[in-house]
């Protein structure tokens, strides 16, 4: 009778299988889209900067564009902390983002660099837990502001992303009373999101929201 009780080989084996292999995607899945986007930039920096390198150089030298763009960027970030470097920049986006057909798809670029490098004025005050779908389940979210509604009460705003894509979600306007603060950094938080869940710290802290403090980020 006990035997009649069994799964059949086949399901047995099919929840086997995700058992095993379940956590060995987790791991290698990241680890192979990484590669292949480093792999895709690598050929992608190199095809179009190695015309000049040979010029330069006199014959091919595989990975030096990207080693120049890599420069390129610090050398940009290293203008970025200083007073004319920073006016610079700024003049060359206003000048990018008054070019009409330029201007929407460096917006867009730009605001999901900010926001996924936890860099620039856009990027969120806190990271904050709110109990959704249901009583008890916990949902990270962002604060992004604070409103009232027609009787003065405050309303905390709240991004909520789709994670693992944080650049998508919604917002939720809630009592401040039904949002906590956490002691998770805004970028850990993104960190967190971006894996899947994979990389999370060993304990994450809850407290009442204290709106005064939360607005100063």
């Amino acid at each position: 009778m006990h035997q009649q009780n069994r799964p059949p080989a086949t399901s047995r084996l099919t929840s086997h299988l995700k058992r095993t292999m379940g956590p060995g995607l987790v791991i290698l899945v990241p680890g192979i889209i990484t590669y292949l986007v480093l792999k895709f930039l690598f050929n992608t920096v190199d095809g179009v900067l190695q015309p000049a390198v040979k010029q330069a150089f006199g014959r091919d030298i595989p990975g030096l564009g990207l080693v120049i763009v890599i420069l390129i960027v610090y050398v940009v970030g290293l203008l970025l902390r200083n007073y004319v470097g920073k006016w610079l920049v700024g003049l060359l986006q206003r000048l990018l983002l008054g070019v009409p057909v330029v201007s929407p798809v460096y917006a867009a670029a730009r605001q999901v660099t900010e926001f996924l490098s936890g860099s620039g004025t856009t990027t969120f005050k806190r990271a904050v837990a709110i109990e959704f779908p249901r009583r008890g389940c916990w949902t990270l979210g962002f604060l992004v502001a604070i409103t009232s509604d027609e009787r003065g009460t405050p309303l905390v705003q709240v991004y909520v992303p789709a994670g693992p894509s944080p650049h998508t979600g919604w917002v939720v306007m809630m009592p401040v009373d039904e949002v906590f603060d956490t002691d998770m950094s805004v970028p850990d938080a993104l960190r967190l999101l971006l894996s899947g869940g994979v990389i999370t710290p060993p304990q994450v802290n809850k407290k009442p929201l204290d709106v005064g403090i939360a607005l100063q980020g």
